[in-house]
């Protein structure tokens, strides 16, 4: 893992929505591109949160109007982010220590570029993942 990095691995580009968004344009963003996840960004395209499917779990058991309910009432704030030539190891480790799903990958510049999951990191072991062109 030592010389494979970040933007190697990712998926970019990411899907994003606003604080402000309601949660069910949020679901049906997710479903039409048939993702798990979305980065919440602010006004400066950084990330502040994220919104899982696993979050859908909490606002059905919640009982939550989806019609009435934000984004930002059921989102997890982003502590960690990646940037895209960071180790890929050293990534892993960091969502491993904070037991993390998704990690946000940012350039100071242009905010959100891509994302790292649990899931990218699974395909990078199969024997079938090859990296993509730099």
């Amino acid at each position: 893992m030592d010389d494979i990095f970040v933007g190697q691995l990712m998926t970019s580009p990411v899907q994003t929505v606003g604080p402000e968004t309601p949660v069910h344009e949020a679901a049906a963003l997710m479903r039409t591109q048939d993702i798990g996840s979305l980065i919440v960004v602010g006004t400066d395209d950084h990330p502040e949160g994220i919104l899982t499917s696993t979050d859908f779990v909490q606002l059905v058991a919640d009982r939550a109007s989806t019609d009435e309910t934000l984004v930002e009432e059921y989102m997890n704030t982003v502590t960690e982010t990646a940037t895209a030539d960071e180790s890929l190891e050293d990534a892993a480790d960091r969502m491993m220590e904070n037991g993390i799903h998704h990690l946000p990958v940012v350039e100071a510049d242009e905010g959100v570029i891509g994302i790292v999951t649990t899931t990218d990191l699974t395909a990078y072991l199969s024997p079938e993942w090859k990296p993509s062109p730099s």
